[in-house]
């Protein structure tokens, strides 16, 4: 193999960095990005910004714009104080999936620190956001910038019609139930955010000359029975159970008004959005973390980058993987870059240099000699849970010396209940496997019943696992808001099994009607 100038000699010297340095680096990091480990990429756009621009991006969920609300400046007030009192840092850098793939990097950060994020985010998110499955399945990479440039301009132009006030108080209960505001399974039509304005505009026109058909089989005074009197039909109209409960406000709350229907659907794609990326934290991060430092201990190999620079590069990199013990103060739980990190390289290890439990466990992995393809088709076909479950290793198990504690509320003692045996390996990988698991996670609450012939009482339920229930006070405060958009009484039932008896109720009337109806 021929090795070109750029490989023989550094890249770079010393730590200030210019344009120049930057796409000499970017140069040579997608040589080996997408020629050697075959990644695939949208096209990149890099920007660089100030440290305030960087908290700007915190306050806005990393968006590069956004419509505006209260709880983004108070994000901004909160970041700035404990960064200027040296009480946090900072990210090097910022990714946003879109197309073009949108990086941020600090003006703060020094020549290597440019390398190592450019690598992490330009490549390593980049490569993961465009061929993992969920992202592909849930989000438009195309369409998400213009659609956030609709969504900035809809909510402006409702301020300034209907005041800043009421469209705060929509906001503030939709981000309240953001959560609970995404579809769980896919459905038959696939996002397109491209044309989010134009369908606005055709359904606000659609609701002005017609009026919603549910609503006329509610019975007047003078009307006979009506189909919704009956349960099992009434549920069947309405499409019931339903865990998205932004998407069903949006569609059957009778007192909203258009504009707010609208911004729910708003908050709601911005949810869904993001719905990919809470459930591939360990991936996503375990993907870029292994680009980066494949491609800068290349280029080190290959006298692209100085010793200076690849020991700084490696400082960076083992603070970012470090793990602390559980007996730790810096223990929060299993750091997802450390986990990440450790997994791909594991899986790299096993397609070369397998051992005999290796081939035991691993049959159709082990000794195959592609690490690249085998990391590839990780990248593109699992969600943190699953790949847990598919690649975890004896091996890695025993190196974070990881094991199983059943901890039952209604047993006075602790049991460990999976230790480094063969059943135990199991044991360990299911258990940790659904800790990432968001059905696991998160509660489960579906809207489950609404009496619209009588009083309009909306009915969820919450399904209890492992007998945990719903901290009461946080839990009303969040049906609060859903009652001020469904404008009637909101009634949620705590059960242990689907339509089983109540473990707890929790009884809110609205406090305020948002909509106008």
């Amino acid at each position: 193999m021929t090795l070109t100038a750029f490989e023989t000699a550094p890249l770079y010297t010393g730590a200030d960095w210019d344009y120049d340095k930057v796409r000499r680096v970017y140069d040579a990091i997608e040589k080996v990005a997408l020629g050697e480990m075959g990644l695939d990429c949208y096209t990149n756009q890099i920007e660089v910004i100030t440290s305030e621009q960087m908290l700007d991006a915190y306050s806005s969920i990393g968006m590069p714009l956004f419509y505006k609300h209260w709880s983004f400046g108070k994000h901004f007030a909160r970041d700035e104080a404990m960064y200027r009192k040296g009480q946090r840092g900072l990210a090097y850098e910022i990714v946003i999936n879109s197309n073009p793939c949108i990086s941020y990097i600090m003006e703060e950060n020094t020549m290597t620190m440019q390398t190592l994020v450019i690598a992490h985010a330009a490549f390593g998110h980049n490569h993961f956001f465009k061929n993992n499955y969920l992202f592909q399945q849930w989000t438009d990479a195309d369409g998400i910038l213009d659609y956030l440039s609709f969504a900035k301009s809809y909510i402006s132009q409702c301020e300034e019609r209907y005041g800043h006030a009421m469209v705060e108080r929509v906001l503030d209960a939709a981000h309240a139930l953001m959560n609970h505001g995404v579809h769980r399974y896919p459905r038959r039509r696939g996002p397109d955010l491209r044309n989010e304005e134009r369908r606005a505009r055709e359904r606000l026109e659609h609701a002005e000359a017609t009026f919603n058909d549910l609503w006329r089989t509610v019975p007047t005074k003078a009307g006979g029975p009506s189909p919704l009197s009956n349960r099992d039909r009434r549920r069947t109209l309405l499409e019931l159970p339903e865990e998205n409960i932004l998407y069903f406000l949006e569609k059957k709350a009778p007192r909203l008004q258009g504009w707010q229907r609208e911004v729910l659907r708003i908050v709601r794609h911005v949810a869904q959005y993001f719905y990919p990326q809470r459930q591939t934290k360990v991936m996503n991060e375990g993907c870029a973390t292994y680009c980066h430092y494949r491609i800068l201990s290349t280029l080190h190999e290959r006298g692209a980058l100085t010793d200076g620079a690849w020991m700084e590069a490696m400082h960076s990199h083992t603070n970012v993987v470090f793990q602390p013990d559980f007996d730790d103060r810096r223990y929060g739980g299993i750091n997802p870059y450390a986990l990440g990190f450790a997994m791909m390289q594991d899986i790299e290890r096993m397609v070369t240099h397998p051992t005999q439990e290796d081939r035991y466990w691993f049959p159709d992995l082990a000794g195959k000699g592609d690490p690249m393809g085998a990391l590839r088709d990780a990248w593109a076909n699992f969600r943190d849970e699953s790949f847990i479950l598919q690649y975890l290793s004896p091996a890695l198990i025993r190196k974070f010396r990881l094991f199983h504690v059943a901890d039952d509320a209604r047993d006075p003692e602790m049991k460990v209940a999976a230790i480094h045996d063969e059943r135990g390996y199991r044991a360990v990988r299911q258990a940790l496997a659904r800790q990432y698991d968001i059905a696991w996670a998160e509660a489960d609450i579906q809207i489950v019943d609404v009496d619209l012939v009588g009083d309009r009482k909306l009915m969820l339920e919450h399904h209890v696992m492992n007998q945990i229930l719903l901290d009461e006070e946080e839990a009303r405060s969040v049906i609060q808001h859903l009652a001020d958009l469904w404008g009637y009484e909101v009634v949620l039932a705590e059960v242990e099994a689907p339509g089983g008896t109540p473990l707890r109720r929790i009884n809110v009337s609205p406090r305020v009607v948002l909509g106008g109806g």
